[in-house]
């Protein structure tokens, strides 16, 4: 008997015909409901370094039972790929048949991460904004702006975004796509500040997406009912929120609490100048999500949620699209 496995191979476009932000929504808030019951196995990821072509390659596996999820991200950081018209962040996820061992689908990695990173934070503002959420404000236009963007934009009815970016051209850019791209699907005016402190002025959701070393806006400026999602640092020496709102903000919440503490300057920082510790973070999101801590309790509190990513997210939002492409009959199988 002949035996050929076979693996179901999906692209950017397979991804997005078969995948809406509301099915990522959902996913990321089964991914969290799982970690924060303990039901997941996530090892640290392992890094190699290639020092010959300046590059890094990145494993992160994990198995979700509870969503059959079994597979790992291959995820690599080339900066010189962009004088070779390459992606200097090339990624794989490879998922793997939880029941038989087997690979069972190879699906773009870099749209993975865009989708599960914006999902993530659009859980968190469904979870914890004010239902009366109007104006938006988005610090950063970089490869993951857009999904956080779609996102929030699909948990809340937003009349007006405020995008920031230090680079003007790249910044009246993103606001021309975005107008374009989401004018049949949402009400809402997109419009270019001219500063981070404008655009959070009066915001009712904050966004901030950056690569930043310091602050990004003044935290004094962030009006009572404010809801913040922290998203760029995700490195100790990274801090795009200023210590004032982390200090200041009524509730905090985290994706997963390990990674946050111990790869994100956004609380680093201020914990080792003594002026934050890990008691003052009240939970996890997926711990509002079972019940086990509170979520907002009224209008006026300020929340916060902070996010560094895990392979959680990865793993159950890459199972939900291997499925929906199966039964839609979408992508390429190749047989060997």
């Amino acid at each position: 008997m002949v035996y050929n496995m076979k693996i179901l191979v999906l692209n950017e476009h397979d991804m997005e015909k078969v995948f809406t932000m509301e099915d990522a929504i959902q996913a990321d808030k089964d991914a969290l409901e799982f970690y924060s019951r303990g039901e997941t196995c996530i090892p640290l990821r392992t890094n190699l370094d290639v020092p010959e072509h300046n590059g890094q390659s990145l494993y992160m596996p994990g198995y979700v039972g509870g969503a059959n999820a079994l597979g790992v991200k291959i995820i690599s950081v080339y900066p010189d790929n962009i004088n070779k018209g390459l992606p200097s962040v090339p990624a794989l996820m490879v998922l793997v048949d939880n029941e038989t061992g087997e690979v069972c689908a190879a699906m773009d990695g870099t749209y993975l991460t865009k989708v599960r990173t914006g999902a993530l934070s659009g859980a968190a503002t469904d979870i914890l904004a004010r239902k009366d959420s109007k104006i938006y404000a988005l610090v950063g236009t970089g490869g993951q702006a857009e999904a956080q963007l779609e996102a929030v934009l699909t948990v809340r009815d937003i009349e007006e975004v405020r995008v920031y970016s230090r680079t003007r051209d790249r910044l009246e850019e993103f606001v021309k796509n975005m107008s374009e791209k989401f004018s049949d699907k949402f009400n809402v005016r997109i419009v270019a500040a001219n500063s981070a402190d404008e655009a959070v002025q009066d915001a009712d959701i904050i966004t901030c997406v950056t690569t930043s070393k310091k602050p990004v806006f003044d935290g004094k400026l962030v009006k009572k009912g404010t809801h913040i999602n922290g998203v760029g640092s995700y490195t100790p020496d990274m801090q795009e929120l200023d210590e004032y709102i982390v200090l200041n903000s009524d509730k905090i919440y985290v994706d997963t609490m390990d990674g946050v503490i111990n790869e994100s300057g956004d609380f680093i920082i201020p914990m080792e100048e003594n002026k934050f510790s890990k008691e003052d973070i009240t939970g996890e999101l997926g711990e509002v999500i079972i019940g086990k801590v509170a979520g907002r309790e009224s209008e006026d509190e300020i929340t916060l949620f902070k996010s560094v990513g895990s392979g959680v997210f990865d793993l159950v939002t890459a199972r939900r699209i291997y499925e929906k492409a199966l039964e839609k009959g979408i992508g390429q199988i190749i047989e060997f």
